[in-house]
């Protein structure tokens, strides 16, 4: 699977990806519960602003951060109301723990159901997507995941097609990082993403890209 940036988003979004293989995802893992309950906590005691650059990279598409939510800013708030981070699955739960804690957007897919390679893009006028437990996603110029199928993910919210289950055992991880985030920060975000899934999904990581 290529993974691949169009052109009119090459001054905007670094994107930094993940490959991941023999993940065993379960419901809920305890082992989690008190790291995520400690990053809650930090969190209440030293609240975070939303991050400029992520809502930056929005406007630069023409989106209202306010009205579109990246999901790294949806978590913050979620949190900062007194409430948890949602638990989903094992690797769900990673992928929202590092977008909480490191404020970026993250994507997460089941490979398995991605048709052939995958491209960042601007989505074109009328396409849409079935979301996770949501209706249709409409992705009309907005950063956009397509494979040979069309659209399926993006930083707000992400399609039913390819959500990862506990059935998922190969995952493509997408950090949807700003353009002027620093190369080896970025790269260290993707050292703890893939510490955190070895830990608590058994996975490996086959391969990795920054933009």
């Amino acid at each position: 699977m290529r993974f691949s940036l169009a052109e009119d988003l090459a001054g905007i979004v670094r994107p930094a990806v993940l490959w991941l293989d023999d993940a065993t995802v379960v419901h809920r893992d305890a082992r989690m519960d008190a790291p995520l309950a400690a990053a809650e906590s930090a969190v209440r005691t030293n609240p975070p602003e939303e991050t400029t650059a992520v809502r930056t990279m929005y406007k630069r598409v023409g989106l209202d951060p306010t009205k579109t939510r990246p999901s790294s800013e949806a978590l913050l708030r979620r949190v900062r109301k007194g409430d948890t981070l949602p638990r989903i699955n094992s690797m769900v739960d990673v992928c929202n723990w590092c977008s909480f804690e490191f404020q970026l957007p993250y994507g997460l897919y089941d490979a398995a159901q991605i048709d052939g390679d995958v491209t960042l893009r601007i989505g074109r006028e009328g396409e849409s997507y079935p979301g996770i437990r949501k209706d249709d996603v409409h992705v009309g110029g907005r950063i956009t995941l397509a494979d040979a199928t069309g659209p399926f993910g993006n930083p707000t919210s992400d399609s039913a097609r390819t959500m990862v289950t506990t059935a998922t055992t190969r995952a493509l991880v997408v950090v949807f990082a700003p353009r002027e985030l620093d190369g080896k920060r970025l790269a260290r975000v993707l050292d703890v993403t893939s510490q955190r899934m070895q830990q608590f999904t058994g996975c490996r990581e086959t391969a990795r890209l920054v933009g």
